[in-house]
């Protein structure tokens, strides 16, 4: 299999980070709702709950960026045939997944009044901690952090956690299955196996 996109498939590359984001995104699910529903409040259980939800989203943010610079060196396999219309609706699912996929670990971090112990290998410093926090948020808007803290949270978890990303990946595995079981095409086997017919 090749490392790089061809005309008529994803390559190894692209298809590791797409099912690798796709992991990553079901893991940072089952940790907050785990958390929310299976743990009291101020327990090591519910920290070590919140402090997975914060690792996996600095993981989500990171293998995102490689993605992104991936997809910028790569070409795009060719589009399968259908119309216009359909082509253009992809195309900007595919841009709001990748807006998506950038806020959800942004706001999740800068809304976070805790440092991440990332997989308790080290730590990474809260928001409130940094320099530009101080800067952007401190000097410019002049909010304190729970001031800061309350729409971003609001965004993150519910607007973009409880509808947004959930609405967009049903859309998104939905597409896949209509193109493969009703319209027949490649475009799920483009980013599975790569294989024809």
């Amino acid at each position: 299999m090749a490392l790089k996109n061809s005309a008529n498939n994803y390559g190894s590359v692209a298809k590791f980070l797409h099912w690798t984001i796709a992991a990553l995104f079901l893991a940072s699910y089952i940790t907050v709702y785990y958390r929310h529903w299976f743990t009291e409040e101020k327990t090591p259980e519910n920290w070590i709950a919140l402090q997975l939800h914060l690792s996996v989203g600095i993981s989500i943010a990171a293998f995102v960026v490689l993605r992104i610079v991936w997809r910028l060196m790569n070409r795009q396999p060719n589009n399968e045939p259908g119309p216009k219309l359909a082509h253009v609706a992809a195309h900007v699912g595919h841009y709001t997944l990748y807006a998506v996929m950038i806020l959800m670990p942004l706001t999740g971090y800068i809304g976070t009044g805790v440092n991440t112990e990332f997989y308790l290998l080290f730590d990474i410093p809260k928001f409130e901690s940094t320099a530009a926090y101080q800067y952007l948020v401190g000097e410019l808007l002049g909010l304190t952090f729970e001031e800061f803290e309350a729409p971003v949270d609001f965004f993150h978890k519910t607007i973009m956690g409880e509808y947004a990303v959930w609405i967009l990946i049903l859309g998104h595995a939905g597409a896949a299955i209509y193109h493969h079981t009703v319209q027949k095409d490649r475009t799920l086997i483009k980013m599975t196996t790569g294989k024809d017919g």
